[in-house]
């Protein structure tokens, strides 16, 4: 039977969900873990870092947020890296950075030793956004591109609840106060290490090697043997387009974009990251602080809360995107989440009361998951033209974790100022914004790539000032 001719990105965006599939999501999936993992168990260990080396709420806060700071830069490097070089090129480099980072932490001789270490680590958890998010998208395709990157993102959720998990077997374990924490923050390397190994096997991004390497003949190839064999066609030449970065920033369209984005993205992640990563800190304040096991105990209900409401938020959000759409299921998420940070807030005394609080707390934890914390991941993967769309990501998820560094620092601050219920008002309002922002970005769902981002008519306008220039060229007669 004779092969279809068929563009790489024609053969992509009808391609049915396959063993391709699942493999990218899984090794995709694996840095993403490693990044939750790695982001989420500071909170737990500087518990115990800041009473053996008596910090200041200050430092310990600086030690919360050192590596979202460090993720703000790596995103913006390695994400404008990927579309210089390639991404298969840049895909090992942030790996290799949060092994080291980890490792390096847990041998930590001092505050300063550990902040250099964990900034390291940051570089390349901020590296990974663009690179897990870009090269899932470029891999879906048309019909269930939201639920593939999607799933992608959801290995956020195992990851935290590995990290809960580690911190609970080794405080019920009465180890070492000095060796626990060192074995909390070096435990990330082993996850790091796999994702060096499994993304060596991943081919370059078939779309960036067609559409900006003008290589429709290697992509193709690339694919079938990636697939082994289920994503067999006959490739046609595609037009290649290289986007400056001057080009990219100077698109009245691209602006906008970013604006919605990263600005949507920056909100939720100063919300989210200033309520989970002092979340051990927010429910000891809620229990109490009696007792020589608060900490066990207040991880223990963390644990149980982000199980039983986020873990299903992040599977259902996946399921359900490509149905409800990308756009509308953020506009959901953090109307809801909002109103529960509201509540939380308005509700009198709700702060002391055990049970209402975790519920609201809670339903806050299923609508950021449901929503804006796996949709601000994909729709950045989405919108912008395969020559600048790492860089567009990498802008968007740097500026969100310049939100979520603001997040941390400031949340045990603005909550020992106003009050949890205080803070948490706060973060109703940044849901707010997070919604203004987001109807600015137009509706992915079930639109192609060159579609959305409109390369197709970039690629006409390009080729119609070469083909100016060349007839400007030409001798008169």
């Amino acid at each position: 039977m004779a092969q279809e001719h068929l563009t790489v990105s024609e053969a992509l965006d009808s391609a049915p969900p396959s063993r391709f599939h699942s493999r990218s999501i899984v090794v995709a999936g694996m840095g993403f873990f490693t990044d939750a993992y790695d982001l989420f168990i500071i909170g737990t260990a500087t518990t115990l870092i800041a009473k053996q080396w008596g910090l200041s709420s200050a430092q310990t806060g600086l030690i919360n947020s050192i590596t979202l700071l460090a993720a703000f830069f790596g995103a913006l490097f390695f994400g404008r890296l990927a579309d210089k070089i390639g991404r298969k090129r840049t895909y090992g480099l942030e790996a290799g950075l949060m092994a080291v980072g980890a490792l390096a932490s847990a041998f930590s001789p001092s505050l300063v030793w550990l902040l250099v270490f964990r900034f390291i680590l940051g570089i390349g958890v901020g590296g990974d956004y663009p690179m897990s998010a870009v090269l899932m998208s470029e891999y879906s395709n048309t019909k269930s591109r939201g639920k593939l990157v999607g799933l992608v993102f959801a290995m956020q959720g195992l990851g935290t609840v590995t990290g809960y998990i580690v911190a609970l077997t080794l405080l019920s374990a009465n180890i070492n106060t000095d060796l626990a924490w060192r074995i909390m923050l070096g435990f990330g390397a082993l996850p790091a290490a796999g994702v060096i190994y499994l993304r060596r096997k991943m081919p370059e991004s078939p779309r960036y090697t067609a559409r900006v390497n003008g290589d429709s003949t290697k992509a193709a190839s690339d694919l079938k043997s990636y697939s082994d064999g289920d994503l067999s066609f006959q490739p046609v030449s595609e037009r290649q387009v290289r986007l400056s970065l001057g080009q990219f920033l100077s698109n009245p369209k691209y602006l906008l974009y970013l604006l919605g984005t990263a600005g949507s993205w920056f909100v939720f992640d100063y919300a989210y990251y200033g309520n989970s990563v002092s979340a051990p800190l927010i429910v000891k304040s809620v229990l109490g602080t009696q007792g020589a096991h608060v900490l066990t105990e207040a991880i223990a209900l963390q644990l149980i809360i982000f199980t039983i409401f986020a873990v299903p938020g992040y599977y259902l959000g996946a399921t359900l995107m490509d149905r409800i759409g990308h756009k509308r299921l953020q506009l959901i998420g953090f109307f809801f989440m909002g109103i529960a940070f509201l509540l939380i807030g308005v509700i009198p005394n709700v702060t002391t009361m055990v049970l209402p609080f975790l519920l609201l707390f809670g339903i806050s934890y299923f609508f950021a998951e449901f929503g804006p914390n796996e949709t601000t991941f994909v729709l950045s993967a989405e919108v912008y033209p395969t020559s600048a769309r790492s860089t567009g990501h990498g802008i968007s998820a740097g500026v969100a974790k310049f939100g979520a560094f603001l997040g941390v620092y400031l949340f045990p601050i603005i909550k020992k100022d106003f009050g949890l219920a205080g803070a948490l008002e706060f973060s109703f309002g940044m849901a707010l914004i997070g919604i203004l922002v987001t109807l600015l970005l137009p509706e992915p769902s079930h639109r192609s790539l060159d579609d959305l981002s409109g390369e197709e008519a970039i690629m006409t306008s390009a080729e119609a000032i070469i083909d100016k220039a060349h007839k400007s060229a030409l001798p008169t007669t």
